[in-house]
């Protein structure tokens, strides 16, 4: 992607996330997904950490870690989203929680300033995955914990039972369908390469496991604001899809509700100390 293309993807994220910042504050997908309260399990913060959560949208996952550690950074390149962290944090009290704006493929922080470093449900918007997983690495102290939720794309692992060709055709149809919804969306990678990349950076893989996301098409088209005409696109998406996208999507229909399931991948991984 040319420096160009770059900047247009990032101004894209700004302008639909701005747009949609007060959606995202109270999304329960966001807010209470099954996938919060297992990476703070997971994780087992201490008392002592300084934290940063990469791309925090409206705070949801620096929200969860607050009360675990002594400090948190909610991070975005999005000011309205800061706004609505802000305001969250305030709601709950939390006076540990500070915000700030930052690019998470060029971090505004020193090397090794942070004991943990999470991202959720975000990655699959940034032009180069492989600069942020990076920045990651870098401002990781020796030791510390790198945190990550993402929707990923079919693979083997979170879809067995197909050839790669089948995974790989369901891989492009998911991006495409994730993309007419949400012109912002970049793509989700598979595990495999989510675990190449970690791998890359130097960082040590701890934990790797997939959770199931339950979504409401309606709701889900409803927090991006897809115009009417659109939707009807995306129902023959769904209804069109290959045997490996509707074993991945696990897609249903009962009468006008329909559903379907996204795959969450949640990795952990530390930095050698």
């Amino acid at each position: 992607m040319s420096e160009n293309e770059t900047a247009a993807a990032k101004a894209l994220v700004q302008a639909q996330f701005g747009a949609n910042a007060a959606k995202y504050a109270t999304s329960a997908v966001h807010a209470k997904g099954a996938s919060l309260q297992r990476l703070v399990d997971l994780v087992r913060p201490r008392p002592t950490w300084a934290a940063l959560d990469v791309a925090t949208g409206a705070g949801h996952t620096a929200l969860a870690f607050a009360p675990h550690v002594a400090r948190v950074i909610a991070s975005d390149l999005t000011p309205e989203m800061l706004v609505e962290a802000e305001k969250l944090a305030a709601a709950r009290g939390l006076t540990n929680l500070t915000t700030a704006a930052a690019d998470a493929e060029a971090l505004p922080f020193a090397d090794g300033s942070f004991d943990l470093v999470t991202c959720r449900i975000a990655p699959h918007h940034f032009p180069d995955i492989a600069l942020f997983v990076s920045e990651v690495a870098r401002v990781l102290k020796p030791g510390a914990t790198f945190a990550l939720v993402d929707n990923v794309a079919p693979d083997g692992e979170t879809t067995p039972g197909f050839t790669k060709t089948e995974l790989r055709d369901a891989g492009l149809a998911y991006n495409a369908l994730e993309k007419i919804r949400d012109p912002s969306h970049g793509r989700a990678l598979t595990t495999a390469e989510w675990r190449e990349i970690v791998s890359d950076s130097g960082l040590a893989i701890a934990h790797v496991e997939h959770c199931p996301k339950a979504m409401d098409f309606t709701g889900w088209c409803k927090t991006m604001n897809v115009p009417a005409a659109t939707v009807p696109k995306l129902e023959a998406m769904l209804d069109e899809a290959s045997p490996a996208l509707q074993a991945f999507l696990q897609a249903s229909r009962d009468g006008e509700t329909r559903g379907f399931v996204l795959a969450e991948l949640i990795l952990i991984a530390r930095k050698a100390g």
